[in-house]
């Protein structure tokens, strides 16, 4: 019984004993963990910024929603006080893996260049449509193929109507009545003359031309069929006319152009717009002349813009002497905007884009970069009008400016979070048992 009491002494002690030294060791501060101290020497851990490159810090190690440990940034690394908001320092060795460029925010001239695609189209005001403003049959075609090249009063064709016959019978009977009535009393020469020129007022309405009229005065015979002439030069672009064909009042029968001034329509997107102004030269090139470039001048920029496809309507007048050009072709436009004085502008792979703000990193020189903010204006080819927010002379990051955005956590600094971290991590700095370098429990949180 005695036996029995005293290993049951011995197995509580052993117990109590082993309890002791597992309370000690927890309760006892440990070391930081050696994969922390060993990369980072002596180097002073500033806080921790989200792995993803989220804004978001902490004074204390932690993991993000996936898993993944919060990055240690070191002292040298990234911002260390209010005075350093929104710039980190970089080791020339970081800056080298990251393949960083920068380029010099520069005054230079500005010349925008927009290149488009137009379609020639015949002038407007060179247009001419052959038609009649009676009824009647087409009893023969002087110009009968389209392309055909027409003079001005040239035959076109001949048009035989009962209602001109009838009109040129009347005007022959006014004018026989008013001779016999010479010698007669006032009032009644004034009725007939009124009457022949209501008579010759009709035909001439009827575009029967002056000297058509004088001819059927000399002669005094009816014409069976009237000729329609050439009102200006050009080249017949459309024909209805057929011989025989019959002929309704203000029926289209002939369309003709003058070719020797064309109108090059180009479509420009709402966005070039800015590059694209009244009076200003355009310069072109046709696949028909490779190699041959022409001029016009833009002439009226169309009010309107196309909502399916966001472009206006440019039209551009181009001389066409030679008559190479031709309705219907294509051409590719250059249309320049030159600025009048230098303008600020820098590389557009140097401006960051979030939504809300534009950003460009700066380099201040010994591995600092400092985040910016800037106002942009136009664009073109590949440059960025800078209006405000930089210098000239001042060096821009033109590539891996992102990747040094999320290495530093840049928008973060640029926010003002940096110099709030602990806010992140409240909670955790709270247990870190009052102890001032909180970076020195890293251990304990990554073992749990």
């Amino acid at each position: 019984m005695a036996r029995t009491t005293t290993w049951k002494l011995l197995a509580a002690g052993t117990l109590l004993l082993g309890l002791g030294l597992v309370g000690g060791r927890m309760l006892t501060p440990q070391e930081p963990e050696t994969a922390a101290s060993s990369s980072s020497g002596d180097r002073q851990v500033l806080y921790y910024r989200n792995p993803m490159g989220l804004p978001d810090v902490s004074a204390v190690p932690k993991k993000d929603p996936m898993g993944m440990d919060y990055i240690p940034v070191y002292a040298g690394e990234g911002p260390t006080g209010p005075s350093s908001q929104g710039s980190v320092a970089l080791s020339a060795e970081r800056i080298q893996t990251l393949g960083v460029l920068t380029e010099e925010a520069k005054l230079m001239p500005w010349v925008r260049t927009v290149r488009a695609v137009g379609r020639f189209e015949p002038a407007e005001p060179a247009l001419s449509t052959v038609t009649t403003k009676f009824e009647g049959w087409i009893e023969r075609l002087y110009v009968n193929a389209v392309g055909q090249q027409v003079r001005a009063g040239e035959p076109l064709m001949a048009i035989y109507s009962p209602e001109l016959v009838s009109s040129q019978q009347e005007y022959l009977v006014a004018l026989d009545a008013r001779r016999r009535l010479d010698g007669a009393r006032a009032e009644a020469l004034v009725g007939a003359d009124a009457l022949v020129q209501a008579a010759r007022e009709r035909l001439r309405n009827w575009d029967i031309s002056v000297e058509a009229i004088a001819r059927l005065d000399e002669t005094g015979q009816v014409q069976r069929a009237v000729v329609l002439h050439a009102p200006a030069d050009g080249v017949v672009l459309q024909r209805t006319a057929i011989t025989g064909m019959r002929v309704m009042a203000g029926e289209r029968l002939l369309e003709i152009a003058d070719l020797s001034r064309l109108w090059l329509v180009v479509d420009v997107f709402e966005q070039d717009l800015g590059a694209v102004a009244q009076s200003a030269e355009a310069s072109f090139e046709t696949t028909a002349e490779p190699g041959r470039t022409r001029t016009g001048t833009v002439d009226f920029i169309y009010p309107v813009v196309d909502e399916s496809t966001r472009t206006t309507r440019v039209r551009i007048v181009v001389e066409n002497p030679e008559g190479t050009l031709r309705p219907g072709m294509y051409a590719t436009v250059t249309l320049s905007d030159v600025a009048p004085d230098p303008v600020l502008g820098v590389s557009d792979l140097a401006v960051l884009d979030t939504g809300e703000r534009r950003l460009v990193l700066v380099a201040l020189g010994e591995g600092r970069f400092e985040s910016r903010d800037v106002t942009t204006g136009r664009r073109a080819d590949g440059r960025v009008e800078i209006l405000a927010g930089l210098d000239p002379g001042e060096q821009v990051v033109t590539r891996a400016n992102f990747l040094i955005d999320a290495e530093s956590n840049l928008r973060a600094a640029s926010a003002g979070l940096s110099p709030h971290a602990g806010h992140d991590a409240q909670e955790p700095t709270d247990n870190a048992a009052g102890d001032d370098s909180a970076p020195q429990d890293h251990s304990g949180h990554r073992e749990h």
